[in-house]
């Protein structure tokens, strides 16, 4: 299944709390690039996603996660888009669109990263591992 069976839960969620932290980095500095270079909030958000997830299931894949090789790589990735883009592309691009006129696009996006955290934790583990809780 992996190179290294029998990771704990623990360490697999500290591992995506470490890849989560830096991917929140990069989708908050792709997203402050894509409003700088005047993109729609709701467009720099889908942007800003784009190149986060693919930062985020790569150190996911290799690093956080035992991968299950009866998951083929393109079932996984697709997984873990498809979740993605429910979850963290839809929870902050609502949070956008139906907070930022009251407080702000920042407490917006941020507030939509927060909410998403933890339903991408459970997400990324089915995607790659083919298991939620066990």
């Amino acid at each position: 299944m992996s190179s290294e069976p029998g990771r704990s839960l623990g360490s697999k969620m500290i591992r995506f709390a470490v890849v989560g932290l830096a991917n929140t980095a990069i989708d908050l500095a792709a997203f402050t690039v894509l409003l700088w270079l005047a993109m729609p909030p709701l467009t720099a958000n889908v942007g800003a996603w784009l190149v986060a997830v693919a930062f985020s299931f790569l150190a996911n894949r290799f690093w956080s996660f035992e991968r299950d090789s009866s998951i083929p790589l393109s079932h996984s990735v697709f997984r873990f888009v498809s979740l993605g883009a429910l979850i963290s592309l839809g929870v902050s691009s609502a949070f956008i669109a139906g907070l930022a006129g009251w407080i702000g696009i920042w407490p917006a996006k941020i507030a939509g990263i927060i909410v998403a955290a933890a339903l991408n934790f459970l997400a990324a583990r089915w995607s790659i591992e083919g298991r939620l809780l066990r």
